[in-house]
């Protein structure tokens, strides 16, 4: 298992994305959760066509960090790794 700073809020984070994943796989992406740091950032993998999207920016800030920040105060940024 990914280190993380406290397990609910990597099982939180991860129930957002499993929200949101049957929009990535329906344009043929996909997000995986690798690891939430300590500092409260969380850090993603996007595949298949998330990874080389022009929109991928987008996608990882309105799609993925400002949700999971209004939810999680634990949460303080997403980065794509």
């Amino acid at each position: 298992m990914p280190n993380t700073r406290e397990p609910t809020l990597f099982h939180a984070v991860e129930a957002y994305l499993d929200r949101i994943r049957p929009a990535l796989i329906a344009d043929g992406g996909n997000v995986e959760l690798v690891e939430v740091c300590a500092d409260g950032t969380v850090k993603i993998a996007l595949q298949g066509a998330c990874a080389t999207c022009p929109a991928q920016l987008a996608t990882v800030r309105i799609g993925i960090e400002e949700p999971l920040c209004d939810r999680h105060p634990g949460v303080s940024a997403v980065v794509a790794v």
